[in-house]
């Protein structure tokens, strides 16, 4: 389980650095746009949480394989 913990936060801090680069923090504090009906801080999380999963589930499996 260590090795998923430490590339889960890998794969988090990449999906979080790759939405920076795209102008987040623009997107973030600006919020969603008007109807859209969807919260920023939602679609950051899910997408930051979802990094870290693919990277620590590959971690996972890569290990199983070796």
């Amino acid at each position: 389980m260590r090795s998923f913990g430490w590339w889960f936060a890998i794969g988090s801090l990449l999906a979080l650095s790759v939405l920076m680069v795209q102008g987040g923090v623009r997107d973030l504090l600006d919020g969603a746009p008007p109807g859209s009906g969807a919260s920023p801080y939602l679609s950051f999380g899910t997408t930051i949480f979802g990094g870290g999963l693919l990277a620590g589930c590959l971690a996972l499996v890569m290990n199983r394989l070796r």
